[in-house]
């Protein structure tokens, strides 16, 4: 399956009213307004194991689907992402959240799903072990980095970051795979010097170890702050056949982010349910490490998209002939224009 980003896909630069919300500059939400037809049902997939995606649970929980006339059946998907998108381009979900990361080399590859909404930046870090003098970016040269997937968003950030600081991320440095709850156990061996990978697990590592780690970078180092690492897709159907709908499930997810923004301590209760081992005292700490105010829509979002295929293809995680430009606006979708 391949696809083509020769030519540009127009674009409306209108908002419209209706059933949409009204959409400030910044991509953020003033208000919705629920539908007044029968409440249309959808299939969302989701990793119910990822504490970031707390909005998800928060939006089914206080009712956020609810109110933007959708009835939401949420799917447990743990399967590699090309199955996710696969899933999504064949139907058998409607909608998923997942990494930017992850999702922008198999969009490349022509699944028919659009990125249409997102919620949150942040999630993904890389700490060096103090044993092993890997306390920076630079200090990772010649070093192992222990991951717990060779094609993780971790890998695939980091290796973009080391390559903007001088570092080959594939002749410089060498990734090596462990079961992610293994990794402290691979530094404490020798085997890596610093771990690439995301929370709960490197918070986790880091307090069975206390003071053995420190943090090298995140995806929220320098010019990522402002950046988003969740989004949002939709399987390419139902955005041409239902583009109502699509806007509903974008309103309802960047509406629960925002509460997750400004209730961390509400939304770790609702959350831990789906993360018993981690407590909530815990999670409450790491959603405040997260930027859930932070879920560009329309144009926001696919210039963010945009920013991202540059640096894939500049790390070569994208082909070079892949122009970012007209791939940003083939995998990106505005429901609310």
């Amino acid at each position: 399956m391949t696809a083509s980003f020769s030519r540009p896909v127009s674009r409306r630069g209108v908002l419209r009213g209706g059933a949409a919300a009204a959409v400030v500059a910044s991509g953020g939400l003033i208000a919705s307004q629920a539908f007044s037809q029968q409440a249309r049902k959808l299939t969302f997939a989701w990793n119910a194991a990822a504490f970031c995606l707390s909005p998800v649970v928060v939006a089914q929980e206080r009712g956020y689907f609810e109110r933007n006339g959708l009835q939401v059946d949420l799917i447990n998907y743990t399967g590699s992402t090309d199955q996710l998108l696969e899933s999504l381009a064949t139907a058998k979900a409607d909608a998923a959240v997942g990494m930017i990361h992850r999702w922008l080399k198999p969009l490349e590859s022509g699944f028919d799903v659009k990125i249409v909404g997102s919620s949150h930046g942040g999630c993904v870090r890389l700490v060096g072990a103090r044993s092993a003098g890997a306390t920076s970016l630079a200090s990772l040269k010649g070093k192992i980095i222990g991951v717990s997937d060779i094609a993780s968003p971790g890998k695939n950030f980091f290796s973009i970051l080391l390559a903007k600081n001088g570092i080959d991320a594939d002749k410089d440095v060498t990734w090596r795979q462990y079961p992610a709850d293994l990794l402290d156990i691979a530094v404490q061996k020798g085997e890596i010097h610093a771990i690439a990978d995301g929370d709960p697990n490197v918070y986790l590592i880091e307090k069975r170890n206390k003071g053995a780690f420190v943090e090298i970078a995140s995806n929220l180092s320098g010019e990522y702050k402002d950046k988003v690492c969740c989004i949002v897709g939709a399987r390419g159907e139902l955005v041409r056949k239902d583009k109502p709908a699509v806007a509903a499930l974008v309103r309802a997810i960047a509406q629960a982010s925002d509460y997750v923004a400004e209730n961390p301590n509400e939304s770790a209760k609702l959350f831990a349910k789906y993360s018993p081992k981690v407590p909530i005292e815990d999670l409450r700490a790491l959603l405040g490490t997260l930027t859930h105010n932070h879920h560009p829509l329309g144009k926001n979002l696919r210039d963010e998209v945009e920013f991202y295929a540059r640096d894939f293809r500049g790390a070569g995680v994208l082909k070079k002939t892949t122009d970012p430009v007209r791939f940003a606006e083939h995998v990106s979708f505005d429901p609310l224009a």
